[in-house]
């Protein structure tokens, strides 16, 4: 790859990017939440089923006052929930 990206040069910029840090994501840790409530031991049988578990996932923290703070909290993006 290295020497691919040598003779390539003229016309192909490389970008380093940093490592990935899914601790400071606050969707990763809204994901983990509905994975574990939704989501948890569920077989669904198409798309569409996933689908509405997701939504129902989402609305049900949607709902919640203190939830969706939670997640920017834990990815140090805001001060503590109240």
């Amino acid at each position: 790859m290295k020497e691919y990206l040598r003779r390539e040069r003229h016309w192909l910029t490389v970008e380093r990017l940093p490592g990935y840090a899914p601790d400071l994501n606050p969707v990763e840790t809204l994901w983990g939440n509905i994975k574990g409530q939704e989501l948890a031991n569920r077989c669904a049988e198409d798309l569409a089923e996933a689908d509405a578990a997701i939504c129902s996932g989402m609305a049900r923290v949607r709902g919640s006052p203190q939830l969706p703070f939670s997640f920017l909290y834990y990815a140090r993006f805001s001060k503590a929930p109240r």
